[in-house]
């Protein structure tokens, strides 16, 4: 996910996308917990785009 894409999202989407992520982080963190998980790296590039997601929409919180 690229910054400038989740910058020409609105709100909605922007909410709609942070619980999609949410949700694959969970079921990637039970997969690594019961062994199952291929490739590791894939929690890490989760919870950075968790944090870029909530990072623009506290910009877009902050500019209104």
């Amino acid at each position: 996910m690229n910054a400038k894409e989740l910058l020409a999202m609105d709100e909605a989407a922007l909410k709609k996308e942070l619980a999609d992520l949410m949700q694959a982080h969970f079921k990637l963190r039970m997969q690594h917990g019961t062994q199952q998980l291929q490739n590791p790296n894939q929690l890490r590039t989760t919870r950075r785009d968790i944090a870029r997601v909530r990072t623009i929409l506290a910009q877009k919180a902050a500019s209104k």
